[in-house]
């Protein structure tokens, strides 16, 4: 495994219709590997092969319940809505308040090639909204009521 650069705002990767995925082999299987080490190196709780420069239609996403990997998601049902902070790896100095659905399912297959059916509410639908989204050439800040610098950590002496 081997930890990927992320590329942030003004890369055009990052506004192109993510390819879907046709092939599942060693090669994507490495890919999903490493993205999911960039994304625990960088504190963040999903990637989007964008990110990282890889035009396919590819997320992974931890918000603290366990490594969910999703090769072409489709959101096939959304409900209610919520407005909540987001930050995003590749808008690293920005932080603002999205609305998204409070409720999501996200169809996708898995590694091994399966269809699954991921039922989801809280965080995890915030995050799975908003990588799929990096998919579609669309950044958190595009969707903001609201945009703010980043506060920076203060040290205390």
């Amino acid at each position: 495994m081997s930890k990927l650069d992320i590329v942030v705002a003004g890369n055009p990767v990052l506004r192109l219709q993510a390819e879907e995925v046709k092939k599942i082999d060693k090669k994507l299987h490495r890919l999903l590997k490493d993205m999911a080490e960039t994304m625990y190196a960088a504190d963040g709780v999903g990637l989007a092969a964008p990110q990282v420069g890889v035009s396919k239609r590819i997320v992974v996403i931890d918000v603290g319940e366990g490594l969910i990997e999703m090769i072409n998601p489709v959101i096939v049902k959304k409900e209610g809505s919520v407005i909540g902070g987001e930050g995003c790896l590749s808008v690293p100095d920005y932080e603002g308040e999205v609305e998204r659905a409070e409720y999501v399912e996200c169809e996708f297959t898995d590694r091994s090639g399966k269809r699954m059916l991921l039922q989801t509410d809280g965080l995890l639908a915030i995050a799975v909204q908003h990588e799929l989204d990096h998919l579609d050439g669309v950044l958190f800040i595009d969707k903001a009521k609201s945009i703010m610098p980043k506060q920076k950590e203060k040290i205390v002496e």
